[in-house]
């Protein structure tokens, strides 16, 4: 008997039901709003970039004259967009039944973010770190609602997080391990979420996707990845499977973790795996988060 691969039919209609997903201008962002505006829901593209944000929505809405698919402005690389962000989606919205944290940048050369973060670090982490912080009091209203933390299989390509040298102003910077280090801080920040929150009732469902190696506008400024895509990677109908069960998969508990099943999770259906070890790390992760309050200011 074949066995049933989890797939966006799996996602029930989603009428009433409120979603914010950064970074929804390309690649897995954009097919995850793609797929929710037809279930019905109510999807907010936070976007850095509007004129882009705005002709992807009439992309995406084409055929859907009844969506209430819109668009938002929020940079991840600035903690005052953010907390504007937040504050004009509260002024519209009293509730939120699903957070996407899909945004991020990878292998970029060396930046700061408008607060003297590390670029990747910045974006990838502590902006989604500040975000969920201004959003936590409209989750816990909600009945039933959900992050998700998105991750990657490059959490695994890291040995730890330099915590004295967070913002790279020591070292000579390497790219590929920056983003190692932003992709396991989110891991970092799901788990020990969940484990400041573990006797609060009203506390959102916190869950965890990879999306393998996705083809995607992530890797632009990574020639050998370009090269070999069309031997190891799915494209984004595929890739946003994980992210999209971690969201709407009615038996996901906390901390659980999507990503693809095939071969080094590389691409598949999305199935649960696990974080390596130095993810499961409880003292680092606490060292993470309450530098992550110090850098934002945003206290949980």
């Amino acid at each position: 008997m074949a066995t049933t691969q989890w797939n966006e039919s799996n996602i029930p209609d989603q009428t009433g039901k409120v979603v914010i997903i950064t970074g929804a201008t390309s690649g897995l962002g954009k097919q995850a709003a793609k797929v929710l505006t037809a279930k019905n829901a109510k999807v907010i593209m936070a976007v850095r970039n509007m004129e882009k944000g705005h002709n992807v929505l009439r992309e995406l809405t084409k055929g859907y004259p009844n969506h209430t698919t819109s668009v938002m402005k929020v940079d991840l690389s600035s903690l005052q967009s953010i907390e504007k962000f937040a504050a004009a989606f509260k002024a519209q919205y009293n509730q939120l039944d699903v957070l996407i944290n899909n945004a991020g940048i990878m292998a970029c050369p060396f930046a700061t973010t408008e607060d003297g973060f590390e670029i990747q670090m910045g974006t990838n982490h502590l902006g989604h770190f500040a975000l969920v912080g201004h959003l936590m009091d409209v989750l816990k209203s909600t009945p039933g609602s959900r992050l998700v933390v998105t991750s990657s299989i490059a959490h695994k390509m890291t040995k730890g997080i330099e915590f004295n040298d967070i913002n790279w102003e020591k070292r000579k910077y390497k790219t590929n391990t920056a983003y190692a280090d932003s992709k396991l801080a989110n891991v970092y920040f799901a788990y020990e979420l969940v484990n400041r929150y573990k006797t609060d009732p009203e506390a959102p469902r916190v869950t965890i996707a990879h999306p393998g190696w996705t083809s995607t506008d992530l890797q632009r400024h990574m020639g050998l990845a370009r090269l070999l895509n069309p031997i190891f990677s799915q494209q984004a109908d595929m890739g946003v499977l994980p992210t999209l069960r971690a969201a709407f998969d009615e038996t996901a508990r906390n901390k659980d973790f999507f990503g693809p099943k095939g071969a080094l999770e590389f691409k598949g259906y999305p199935v649960k795996v696990n974080a390596n070890k130095l993810a499961q790390l409880e003292e680092p992760a606490r060292k993470l988060w309450d530098i992550s309050e110090q850098l934002t200011g945003v206290k949980y």
